[in-house]
């Protein structure tokens, strides 16, 4: 994808609302601002990286909270159990 359009992300959101398409991705590059990995790839400025992974269908109004909680879980190491032990002096 040499250029990216609203009307590619409009295709996709599937709303020709224009503003909602401001939310959807400003709610995503604040996502970005905390650390999420983009989930395209390219090493273009966030809010083309942003409309890309909106153009692709990887981040809709279903799935946008949900994206941080899907990736903690992915990061999250794995829990490791701990016996107590008591020091008797």
């Amino acid at each position: 994808m040499a250029r990216i359009t609203v009307e590619d992300c409009l295709e996709t959101v599937g709303d020709d609302n224009r503003f909602s398409l401001i939310h959807l991705a400003v709610e995503r590059i604040k996502q970005h601002r905390k650390g999420e990995p983009f989930l395209v790839a390219g090493k273009n400025k966030e809010i083309v990286m942003t409309l890309r992974e909106i153009a692709a269908g990887k981040v809709t109004f279903d799935n946008i909270f949900d994206l941080p909680k899907q990736r903690k879980a992915e990061k999250a190491p794995p829990v490791a159990v701990v016996e107590e032990i008591t020091i008797e002096e």
